[in-house]
């Protein structure tokens, strides 16, 4: 069994799991390998493989289960998605890391899921399956199944908007939107008012995200601080949004919306949009 690098097994300090108080480790918003690979020896974790079923049964982290992203999407009532945690053996308190091998973004939007249910125990693997495997750390073939848990409802509105939210919150003071797409999407057509931090600036090499410090660094010079309201927002289903709403709150914002139906529903509602008719070469760029 090999160890991570030097460089990697100490640059995640801050996001290792606690157990102060409690026999059910609390993880971080990021979960750094050696935690999880600690938690899966254990037994103590549910780890959750969003990629497609067909690449989970060739190879995926030991004790993982498999939710691809598109199972979440075709039906993603709170009871529903309760219902698909208890099938994966979730129980209220059980710390659960999430990982795909798409930059984070699928696995933000499954993790957000669950916490909006009221799993708040859930983290984002710091890294994808292709860096997992790139390390040499663990895998397996075997499919996993558990046996069926019981999990409540507690929804989290703090952390959700919807289309008529988002209006409203375009002309309330301290309420900001931000447009995760790449910038020549979002010169194009964005929701009014909206600041653009492109998905791709949120990461980092070998990690999902960014270092907390440096993320906030860059979203605070994009004009944004910690007091206000954040709502994100991406093209259609909040995959990329998601990996966004993950980097602000690492970067210590604590209030922070998905608007989980995006853009897609924004502009089938008919609702106001704003757009750069001559964009120029310094607009495309988001520094």
């Amino acid at each position: 069994m090999r160890s991570l690098t030097p460089g990697a097994a100490k640059k995640k300090k801050t996001a290792k799991a606690s157990t102060a108080g409690s026999a059910v480790p609390q993880l971080s918003i990021v979960c750094d390998a050696d935690t999880l690979r600690s938690l899966v020896r254990k037994r103590t974790v549910r780890v959750v493989d969003v990629r497609k079923e067909d690449d989970y049964k060739q190879e995926h982290i030991p004790t993982a289960v498999s939710l691809p992203l598109a199972r979440v999407l075709e039906n993603d009532t709170p009871e529903k998605i309760v219902s698909i945690m208890e099938e994966l053996g979730i129980s209220d308190k059980m710390p659960v890391v999430v990982y795909d091998d798409t930059f984070g973004a699928l696995a933000a939007r499954v993790a957000w899921t669950f916490q909006y249910v009221g799993h708040s125990n859930t983290a984002l693997l710091e890294m994808t399956f292709k860096q997992w495997k790139e390390l040499g750390l663990e895998t397996e073939k075997q499919v996993r199944a558990f046996p069926r848990a019981k999990h409540s409802l507690n929804i989290n509105k703090d952390i959700y908007a919807d289309a008529s939210y988002v209006e409203a919150a375009k002309s309330q003071p301290g309420k900001l939107l931000v447009d995760s797409r790449e910038r020549l999407n979002f010169l194009t057509e964005h929701i009014p008012g909206a600041k653009n931090i492109p998905y791709t600036m949120v990461g980092s090499n070998g990690n999902i995200l960014r270092k907390a410090d440096e993320l906030k660094r860059f979203i605070e010079n994009r004009g944004i601080t910690d007091n206000a309201e954040i709502i994100t927002y991406c093209g259609s289903v909040g995959t990329l949004s998601g990996l966004t709403y993950y980097a602000l709150k690492l970067a210590g914002f604590q209030n922070v919306k998905l608007y989980p139906k995006s853009f897609k529903e924004w502009k089938a509602l008919g609702k106001p949009k704003e757009e750069f008719k001559d964009a120029t070469y310094w607009d495309l760029s988001a520094e």
